[in-house]
């Protein structure tokens, strides 16, 4: 099933955030700062926005820190992705003694949609439990398996304001326990303790908590506010502090228009990938080298509109395939479009462009002549017209077969009523490597082409430039980005 429909999508959030940072667990992305004097240590609001990318898999021992305050072993306090169970974990120790140690019994899976997570700490209050909060999109998360619960009057300083202390965000102190995602508005409150609603609201339309303006909040001495729209420097405080942090492992390209108030679509993790790794918030994958033959699909499901993507083959197997489908594959023998003919139960629901050949594949047909071949470094676009139910491809910018579509079935009348994208690879001897581009590259874009509402940022045009390319009409395509889903999807 999709993760994002048009159903549940914002189309105007009013506060727009411009700017997320993508991190990326296989390259030790992380910021880090050393910590000052703080305001008041006894109260402090941390809040963050994210977007998971990689899941901790089962044989991964390895958490996904999201803050941390340290200044050593028995002076540190982080707020977590801990291990395979996929919850939130909150760890504290003061001179030693271990205040706070809690693992919310909710998990948090969602690869597709934004999470707004807020940890909010008052040790002056007389009822133990209210002395440290988490919430996730404005609710509270009151069911943990608890180990301590923070004393009344717990100065955090050493955690939060030490002057040789380390704050790092995505890694612990030792540069492991690396997240993996994507991160926006973190906002460190040094001094009070702020419920969500300083940080967003809910969308009056679709219900769907979202980021307000924060520019105005005071931040205190050892407060900050990254918004990541400073391109050279990624790090850069903008609370006016000047609390700036150093970027490590990260890059002008880790700077992504993927957001809480424009969430991209990328490729669906949490679905069966048969042994695939997926990284770059993602958007790349590569598949096993085993002897699998399968395919990745986008985590939007489209039953309307006009939508465009690239798909850059970044390293080329014996056979790959780019097109459309409406699941997953059967199993580890099936082609995307049932190529080989080897079939599927809904192959008859599958197109695939094959590098190998040029031929379009659909339900075991031995495939059709279509276009041209492709191999490693070549930029593939994907036109999906489902207000008439056509699907255009094209290499490095260049539409194929004459400009004359492929005719698909409806999305109505298939099981599922949608389609996903999909980059498949068709070898046992060696395994693709797909980076996809629904609007937010993690490949260098050497010209810069946006949609028609001005979305993506696109090797190639997302329309044809009024010369009638598309079976002789002029056509508009878009970016999958909620805001555009909200409109036409």
């Amino acid at each position: 099933m999709p993760l994002i429909l048009g159903t549940n999508s914002i189309k105007d959030t009013g506060f727009n955030v411009a700017n997320s940072l993508r991190f990326n667990k296989g390259s030790s992305d992380y910021l880090s700062k050393n910590t000052a004097t703080a305001t008041n240590a006894k109260k402090f609001t941390y809040s963050v926005w994210v977007k998971r990318g990689v899941l901790n898999p089962t044989d991964d021992s390895t958490a996904q820190r999201l803050y941390q305050g340290y200044a050593d072993t028995n002076n540190r306090l982080y707020i977590q992705f801990n291990y395979s169970a996929e919850v939130i974990r909150i760890f504290g120790k003061t001179g030693g003694t271990t205040e706070i140690y809690w693992d919310s019994t909710k998990k948090f899976r969602d690869v597709s949609a934004w999470y707004h997570i807020v940890m909010s700490a008052d040790s002056t209050l007389s009822t133990q439990a209210d002395r440290m909060k988490v919430y996730v999109n404005n609710e509270l998360i009151d069911s943990w398996s608890k180990t301590n619960s923070p004393s009344q009057n717990i100065d955090w300083g050493n955690q939060i304001a030490q002057s040789n202390g380390t704050l790092t965000i995505g890694a612990d102190n030792t540069t492991s326990e690396l997240f993996d995602g994507y991160m926006a508005e973190a906002c460190f409150i040094d001094g009070q303790a702020l419920d969500p609603t300083s940080f967003g609201e809910f969308d009056e339309d679709s219900g769907i908590w979202k980021p307000i303006n924060v520019s105005g909040l005071t931040f205190g001495t050892n407060g900050f506010y990254l918004d990541f729209e400073n391109s050279g420097s990624l790090g850069a405080d903008v609370s006016g502090n000047g609390n700036n942090f150093t970027v490590n492992n990260l890059t002008s390209i880790d700077q992504t228009t993927d957001t809480p108030t424009l969430n991209y679509a990328t490729l669906n993790a949490v679905l069966p990938s048969h042994s695939s790794t997926f990284s770059e918030g993602n958007c790349k994958w590569t598949p096993s080298t085993a002897s699998e033959y399968y395919w990745s699909n986008s985590n939007f499901g489209l039953s309307q509109g006009k939508w465009y993507m690239e798909a850059k083959l970044t390293t080329a197997a014996g056979h790959n395939y780019f097109g459309i489908s409406i699941d997953q594959p059967d199993d580890s023998t099936t082609f995307l479009g049932g190529g080989g003919g080897i079939g599927g139960a809904n192959d008859q629901y599958e197109w695939s462009w094959k590098s190998s050949d040029g031929k379009i594949y659909n339900n075991t047909d031995g495939g059709t002549a279509y276009g041209d071949t492709y191999t490693t470094g070549d930029i593939l676009g994907l036109y999906l017209d489902l207000d008439n139910n056509k699907l255009y491809f094209a290499k490095n910018g260049t539409i194929q077969n004459s400009g004359t579509g492929i005719s698909i079935t409806d999305p109505a009348s298939t099981p599922n009523g949608f389609y996903f994208i999909a980059v498949g690879d068709g070898t046992s001897s060696n395994s693709s490597v797909w980076e996809a581009n629904f609007g937010n590259p993690t490949f260098s874009i050497s010209s810069g082409n946006s949609d028609p509402n001005g979305y993506g940022n696109f090797e190639y045009s997302p329309n044809d430039g009024g010369s009638a390319s598309f079976d002789s009409s002029a056509k508009d395509f878009y970016a999958l980005n909620t805001k555009n889903l909200a409109e036409y999807g």
